[in-house]
């Protein structure tokens, strides 16, 4: 087993991390198009029939809409509320925009999706050496350029960055110096620390472990013979030891297309038809991603929000819309259907970003009968 160093040589190599947050971004931007949004609640995605909510406005979240809620539950939470259509194509376009600003600071960027990214800012393009105040700088230029709201967490590391972000939004920033981030977790609630989801919270609830000082009060053998090498991580965490460094190039491990349908569909004939479309509209983001995969995935939700999917991992990579028609087409009639379908999906996996060079890429003119 590895030896720890102490935790006084991980306070040696403490750095600066600021975790941004786009305020609400998929509604704020609807906003920031649609001037008579502005100040209402609204929705993006979904219905009042149908769907699912993918972003709620402020304004919509006071009444309790959420995102991943459906579209009927989150109008009668909301009457007053007004759903838009996604736009990802713009999404992108602004957070391009605001990833430009990024690198103007530090060319250490770790974007983890549109609207969110750490920055390690601990030797920085500016020379300043207040990573709060090149937050505060960041997120005024957010709102000067572009008419939008960022929230900022500061500390030594990206875990409790990330966190920290959290605390004073919308609009806000909290920072979290090294001194002050063992009460900090401490004080913590274990549903907070990323990486304790549903199961291993469970789990520590009938440990009697409930907060950061309780699970700091368990010994790294203790964890260990519970949550395995799992244990050894969450008893670093708690003592703020996270050694990980943000990471330019992060390498993308899935792309996906799905659509959830106005109507359920029951008929296989129909879903090919809709799988058809979503083949295509995958296709273009792996031409627009330049990468290839080796593992389709289907993904079926029912009507009952049960969902299950459907694996193949061919032998060579695949881009192409037909050939990932063909591989759905054969993984939907894998089994029979066992309810209406309110949503289908298909991702590609086990991406040829590592290894170009040893598997070919299949080519676009191979043609299928089906």
């Amino acid at each position: 087993m590895e030896t720890a160093l102490p935790i006084c040589c991980y306070m040696d190599l403490a750095r600066k991390i600021i975790h941004i947050d786009m305020d609400a971004f998929f509604a704020s931007v609807a906003q920031l198009d649609n001037p008579e949004l502005r100040g209402k609640p609204i929705a993006v995605g979904g219905s009042e029939v149908r769907g699912v909510v993918a972003a709620a406005s402020y304004e919509a979240r006071k009444f309790g809409v959420r995102s991943a809620m459906s579209g009927v539950l989150a109008k009668k939470l909301c009457p007053e509320l007004y759903f838009v259509k996604p736009d990802f194509e713009r999404y992108k376009e602004i957070s391009l925009k605001i990833r430009k600003l990024f690198f103007e600071y530090t060319d250490l960027v770790e974007p983890l999706s549109l609207d969110e990214a750490y920055l390690d800012v601990t030797a920085n393009k500016c020379g300043n050496p207040s990573a709060t105040l090149i937050a505060e700088e960041i997120r005024s230029r957010i709102f000067e350029e572009l008419g939008l709201h960022a929230s900022a967490g500061i500390s030594t590391n990206k875990f409790v960055a990330k966190i920290a972000s959290d605390i004073n939004k919308p609009n806000g920033q909290k920072t979290i110096s090294q001194e002050e981030i063992p009460l900090f977790l401490e004080n913590l609630a274990i549903e907070k620390f990323y990486g304790i989801g549903k199961v291993t919270r469970a789990k520590m609830y009938k440990l009697g472990i409930f907060t950061g000082s309780e699970l700091k009060e368990k010994s790294e053998t203790f964890l260990i013979q519970h949550f395995k090498k799992a244990g050894r991580y969450y008893y670093q965490l708690v003592r703020g030891i996270q050694l990980s460094e943000v990471k330019p190039d992060r390498i993308r491990k899935s792309i996906a297309a799905e659509h959830t349908f106005d109507q359920n569909l029951t008929s296989e004939v129909y879903m090919l038809e809709k799988l058809e479309k979503i083949s295509k509209s995958l296709e273009k983001r792996l031409l627009q991603s330049k990468v290839a995969g080796r593992t389709v995935t289907l993904k079926i939700k029912y009507s009952d929000f049960t969902q299950q999917t459907r694996s193949k991992t061919l032998p060579y990579f695949v881009k192409e819309s037909a050939v990932l028609l063909e591989t759905v087409k054969e993984l939907l009639f894998q089994e029979k259907i066992k309810n209406s379908v309110r949503l289908l999906g298909i991702s590609v996996t086990n991406l040829n970003v590592n290894s170009r060079k040893t598997v070919p890429i299949l080519d676009v003119q191979l043609k299928f009968d089906f």
